[in-house]
């Protein structure tokens, strides 16, 4: 198991300060045979924009560790131009998680519409790239509280559903679960 590297205390950062905005052309190569995007493009998009936002928050390289319920909500087409934006949600002691929507509209900008969203897990590297590191925490505004409070359920659904605690280890999701 690697070991973290803890660094003096951080500075809290604003949401805003790593939020990330990406924008791409739906082109025939993104595309099935129906006209529409393919999913794994899309997730692999979606991996991308999380990791620079990860990475401008914990001023780190940051590794993927988990992808939470990518919500396949609405059809993007061959020429529709998508943005995905990525927003920091909450730290914890070495990772943070990251909020991804996307958007998709004509390459006029019109027929708006979210299409998808997911919550990405990101681990802080040191400059190694072998060991995790303290994130610095996260200072949500009133707007950005919800996100950040239901951040740390979360991840201890994730954590149990990984195994690496038992349901009746769970302080926030206890209730949820009959059988402990």
């Amino acid at each position: 198991m690697a070991k973290t590297t803890t660094k003096p205390p951080r500075t809290p950062k604003k949401v805003a300060d790593s939020k990330t905005v990406m924008t791409e052309l739906i082109m025939p190569n993104d595309t099935n045979p129906m006209g529409k995007l393919m999913g794994g493009y899309l997730m692999r998009w979606m991996d991308i924009v999380c990791a620079i936002c990860a990475g401008k928050h914990c001023e780190s390289h940051v590794v993927t560790a988990a992808v939470d319920h990518i919500s396949f909500q609405n059809p993007i087409y061959l020429g529709d131009v998508i943005t995905l934006e990525a927003s920091v949600t909450r730290a914890f002691n070495t990772s943070v998680e990251i909020f991804v929507e996307v958007f998709a509209n004509n390459i006029k900008g019109q027929q708006p519409r979210r299409c998808n969203h997911a919550y990405f897990t990101f681990v802080a590297m040191d400059d190694k790239k072998k060991n995790p590191v303290s994130v610095p925490p996260v200072l949500p505004l009133s707007s950005e509280q919800q996100l950040y409070e239901g951040a740390a359920r979360r991840r201890e659904l994730r954590l149990i559903l990984s195994g690496r605690i038992k349901a009746k280890d769970a302080t926030l999701l206890r209730q949820y679960f009959t059988d402990i």
